[in-house]
């Protein structure tokens, strides 16, 4: 086999991935309101599996109730019944139906978690994140005791996933979730053994690395998902996240996934924040487009010697390759256009030379939004809009079997909507 996408990866721990291409973790608000898994997401991923992917990623799953990143994540704050029990191993048949790996991304919100989920969010300190519209609210330092008992549920969650048939597990410590808001100097501003130094900063992750690998053991696939940067001014830079990288290879975590970027500052999704984007310490390539962070995985392949995935931006088959065949990433991560094309990976082991980029046609917007777009204080709830309609499609095909490419992203955001409001009243 010749392709460098087609070759498989293998894993410190032991375990091989089929190929270089994997499913990047996307929100499918899909889980009923008590965060069950349900025959829609079975449907989905079940789908996903027959794209051809190496490794499909879970969306979000919850490790506490009352911090969801949306209404309609799958939770597991506690030990399973029998209930959630089935209906985990129902999903991991599902997604790993086409002999791929399936590996769930645990998570915590934190102040992240939107207003009609919880008012007042825990986080490292009380600083509310800075976004037009007032949908996040004030939140409220954690406690030592109660730090420890998240770091406990995520254990719970890593044991839970294994014992349910997926095939590894990914720790999210990026896009500004309670892990990244730790790292963040700018969102961690606390002066005990968890805030300060980038060590303390950081002992909260690694504290969960390795409550997770004593559970799930050491054949167990774990990776971390990490903030190349923050790319706020006073956050999280990429020399934090090569020392953090460092430490987190010392911990025995198999994989690392670079992305970048919080819900102020949406790099991840390729987009302007609302500040001016802080320059990093990296030589950077005309790829920028192509994929977004590539040149910190290149950067931090100098530091570490694990496997790392790189998410963001790819869409033709001759960067992947490339980027493959250097070394600047050992697996590649699809997201939105899986949305759609969910057989992505299987055409492009197969020749295709380019996937689709679905946001430049959602860029057609009535003039009156894309005027709108312009100004600071209603980008990011336009960009969010787009976001609903990736929403919209992956609900399409997961209750359908097939995604709704022509639906408007006006007809997308109301949908998601209505979808969530029902979510949330069952919740009350």
């Amino acid at each position: 086999m010749n392709n460098p996408l087609a070759q498989p990866l293998d894993l410190p721990c032991g375990a091989q991935i089929p190929n270089r291409l994997g499913k990047a973790a996307m929100t499918e608000g899909l889980a009923t309101s008590e965060g069950l898994p349900t025959p829609e997401l079975d449907r989905l991923y079940r789908t996903w599996s027959e794209g051809g992917a190496g490794m499909l990623l879970s969306g979000n799953i919850q490790v506490d109730a009352d911090h969801l990143e949306r209404p309609g994540n799958v939770v597991i704050d506690r030990k399973p019944n029998e209930e959630m029990k089935t209906a985990l191993a129902s999903w991991a048949k599902a997604a790993t139906s086409n002999g791929n790996h399936f590996w769930a991304q645990i998570s915590h919100a934190g102040r992240q978690t939107q207003k009609n989920v919880n008012p007042t969010p825990k986080a490292p300190s009380a600083i509310k994140i800075n976004l037009p519209g007032g949908q996040f609210g004030q939140p409220t330092p954690l406690t030592i005791a109660e730090i420890e008992d998240i770091v406990q549920r995520f254990g719970i969650a890593a044991g839970a996933v294994r014992d349910a048939g997926f095939t590894g597990v990914q720790i999210h410590g990026a896009h500004g979730y309670l892990i990244s808001q730790f790292l963040s100097p700018r969102s961690n501003q606390r002066t005990d053994q968890y805030g300060g130094e980038l060590c303390n900063r950081a002992r909260f992750l690694l504290d969960i690395v390795k409550t997770v690998r004593d559970v799930v053991g050491p054949e167990f696939p774990v990776a971390v998902k990490l903030n190349s940067a923050d790319f706020q001014k006073g956050g999280f830079a990429f020399e934090d996240s090569l020392q953090v990288s460092q430490w987190l290879e010392e911990a025995s975590v198999d994989l690392i996934e670079i992305s970048g970027g919080t819900y102020e500052q949406p790099k991840l999704l390729g987009l302007e924040g609302l500040e001016e984007e802080e320059k990093q310490n990296v030589a950077q390539s005309t790829q920028k487009r192509e994929a977004y962070f590539v040149d910190f995985a290149l950067a931090m392949q100098k530091k570490v010697s694990i496997p790392l995935m790189v998410t963001g931006g790819f869409r033709q088959r001759s960067v992947m390759e490339r980027v493959v065949s250097e070394g600047s990433a050992d697996l590649i991560g699809l997201g939105r256009p899986m949305c759609v094309m969910t057989d992505a990976p299987y055409r492009l082991l197969q020749g295709e030379t380019e996937l689709p980029r679905y946001e430049d046609a959602l860029a057609l917007l009535p003039g009156w939004l894309s005027f709108l777009q312009r100004f600071n204080a209603v980008r990011a709830m336009a960009s969010f809009a787009i976001q609903f309609w990736y929403y919209a499609q992956l609900d399409s095909i997961a209750r359908t079997g097939s995604a709704q490419e022509d639906k408007s992203v006006f007809t997308a955001t109301k949908e998601v909507m209505a979808q969530q409001k029902v979510l949330l009243r069952h919740r009350q």
